[in-house]
C-alpha cells in the first residue's frame, strides 16, 4: 500500500504542474479545434508531453527499483489525474477562469491523448529496461 502512495503522490505532483501549465499558458496555447492553429499547438503540446513524461518515468525509477514500477506509475498516475480531472472540469470556470469554452475542448483534447501517452510510454520504457537487462546479462 504505502508503494502506490508513494506512487499516487507522484501522479498527484505531474497533475499540478499539468495544469498550472495550462492555468497560465492556456490562453496561449490552447485554438478551437478544427483549426490549423489547433493541429500544430496540440501536436508541438503532446511531442512535449511525451518527453516531459518520459523524463518523469526516468526519476521515477531511479526511487522505485521494483519490478514494474514504470507500468505502476503509468497506471496509477493516469488513475489519479483522471480523477482529479473530473473535479477540474465540473469546475473549470473557477480552475481555469481566462479559457473559454472552446479552449477547454481543446484542452480535453490534449487531455485524452496525454492520458494515453501516460500508458503508453511507461509500457515502452518498462520493455526497453528489460532489453537492456537481457543484452547486460548475455
Amino acid at each position: 500500500m504505502k508503494t502506490y502512495l508513494f506512487t499516487a503522490a507522484w501522479g498527484v505532483i505531474v497533475w499540478i504542474i499539468a495544469t498550472l501549465f495550462f492555468r497560465i499558458f492556456g490562453e496561449d496555447v490552447l485554438f478551437t479545434p478544427g483549426t490549423d492553429a489547433f493541429m500544430y499547438s496540440t501536436a508541438i503540446l503532446l511531442v512535449g508531453t511525451a518527453i516531459l513524461l518520459t523524463l518523469v518515468i526516468y526519476l521515477y525509477t531511479l526511487f522505485d527499483k521494483k519490478d514494474y514500477a514504470a507500468i505502476r506509475f503509468g497506471i496509477v498516475g493516469t488513475m489519479t489525474g483522471l480523477v482529479l480531472d473530473s473535479f477540474v472540469f465540473s469546475n473549470y470556470q473557477m480552475i481555469f477562469p481566462n479559457l473559454d469554452e472552446t479552449q477547454i475542448i481543446a484542452f480535453s483534447s490534449w487531455m485524452s491523448f496525454a492520458y494515453a501517452l501516460y500508458l503508453v510510454i511507461p509500457f515502452l520504457f518498462q520493455q526497453r529496461s528489460r532489453q537492456k537487462q537481457a543484452v547486460k546479462g548475455k
